[in-house]
């Protein structure tokens, strides 16, 4: 255990505080090179303490780093704790932010469409509020259409994520999200199950 494991044990608490594992790893992000981010995340990640786990992840987001990113898709994603999963979802968040929204597209469009669930949702859940994000914001019709290419996702994990983030939009812009949910086929049971999440403030949902 380094210096900053060591760290970590004393002042996070032993009852479950996000709050403090996002206040540590951003306070170790805007002092430390990404060089650093990286090698702490990879391992802070080794460690038994899933809270430490969680600044890992985090870090590595942060790191803006290819071979953290890939540790996040490849490895995080497996881990079998929904809250360690909840915050590889916000780690791909912070790492889209800081290359910025509009230039990360591809990279958006890539994790809905890995292959590992925990990977797509991490995208679909990661970003909500879409619109809440620069570029979104401008561009809603955009958000809706990479998560409307997710309708018939074979996981109902993830097609409840990107019903409800769906959703989320379609309060501040249902007429457009209307106009998109008014082309879907809802003979697919999947595609219904989404727009039925998707259209509830609109009065687009069908039961």
């Amino acid at each position: 255990m380094n210096d900053y494991e060591k760290y970590l044990a004393q002042v996070i608490p032993e009852k479950d505080s996000l709050k403090t594992v996002k206040a540590e790893a951003k306070r170790f992000y805007e002092t430390h090179s990404p060089a650093k981010c990286l090698d702490t995340g990879m391992s802070l990640y080794q460690s038994e303490n899933f809270q430490i786990q969680e600044t890992g992840v985090l870090l590595l987001g942060y790191c803006d780093r290819k071979e953290g990113l890939e540790f996040l898709r490849d490895e995080a994603s497996r881990h079998p704790s929904w809250k360690v999963q909840e915050v590889v979802a916000m780690a791909f968040d912070n790492h889209c932010r800081l290359i910025g929204y509009e230039n990360a597209l591809p990279l958006i469009t890539a994790w809905l469409e890995d292959e590992r669930p925990n990977v797509r949702r991490a995208a679909s859940e990661g970003l909500r509020v879409w619109t809440s994000r620069p570029y979104f914001k401008e561009h809603p019709e955009t958000a809706i259409r990479l998560l409307a290419s997710r309708k018939e996702d074979e996981s109902e994990y993830v097609r409840k994520s990107v019903g409800n983030a769906l959703k989320d939009i379609g309060k501040k812009f249902p007429e457009v999200l209307r106009e998109e949910l008014g082309k879907w086929d809802l003979s697919s049971p999947r595609a219904k199950q989404v727009h039925k999440l998707a259209g509830k403030f609109i009065g687009g949902g069908k039961g």
